[in-house]
């Protein structure tokens, strides 16, 4: 099979390894026979896994598709259709390392134009949906990833890079070339999302201090 969201040259075939075999048991466990199906999400995103822990490139194949609509019963059209609607599957292969670089609103008033020309310089990429000429990166540009209080976010395959500038992204960027991942989370002087330097509001009175 070959369309325009997945390439011509595929695997010949696909096989869950026992690490994600035990994973899909657990999935299954929550579902009804009879509704095994809804399990296809998590059962696509374990394959996507399994191909970046085995492959180095995070994707999932058709032939990986087909397994999936066999154990769960269900039309392979099914599993084509979830897999190519949403951008958390990746239906061509990717570099080493996913980034992912939100530019809607909140990310892009807080610089997230940054954030991608850092990109592009740090791995030589020179638009969205390329891959490095090392094969160690994709860059991918995402919609809202929900942390617009953090903005602007940059997610390293399943992590999220938050408050992130131009000389961040780099850092970030130049340890992962090293084969080092950075703690994920804040990159500023926050905890979560509470303001930089800590809390503005709701500080303790001098009464609950001495208490």
């Amino acid at each position: 099979m070959s369309t325009v969201w997945t390439p011509a040259e595929q695997p010949d075939s696909f096989v869950f390894d026992a690490a994600s075999e035990e994973e899909i048991a657990g999935v299954l466990s929550k579902y009804p026979q009879e509704r095994k199906a809804s399990a296809v999400m998590p059962l696509l995103y374990i394959a996507q896994r399994q191909m970046g822990r085995v492959t180095g490139s995070a994707w999932v194949p058709v032939v990986a598709m087909d397994v999936i609509a066999q154990r769960l019963d269900m039309a392979a059209m099914r599993v084509y259709e979830v897999a190519s609607f949403y951008t958390m599957f990746n239906t061509r292969p990717i570099g080493r390392y996913h980034l992912q670089v939100c530019t809607t609103t909140p990310c892009w008033l807080r610089g997230s134009d940054d954030v991608v020309e850092a990109c592009q310089k740090a791995t030589g990429i020179q638009h969205f949906g390329g891959t490095s000429a090392d094969g160690l990166f994709t860059m991918t540009e995402v919609e809202c990833l929900g942390a617009c209080a953090n903005a602007p976010i940059l997610q390293v395959d399943d992590d999220y890079y938050e408050d992130m500038n131009a000389e961040r992204t780099q850092a970030v960027i130049a340890e992962l070339r090293a084969g080092r991942r950075p703690e994920p989370g804040p990159t500023v002087n926050r905890s979560v999302s509470a303001p930089l330097g800590g809390r503005k509001t709701l500080l303790p009175s001098s009464t609950v201090e001495q208490e």
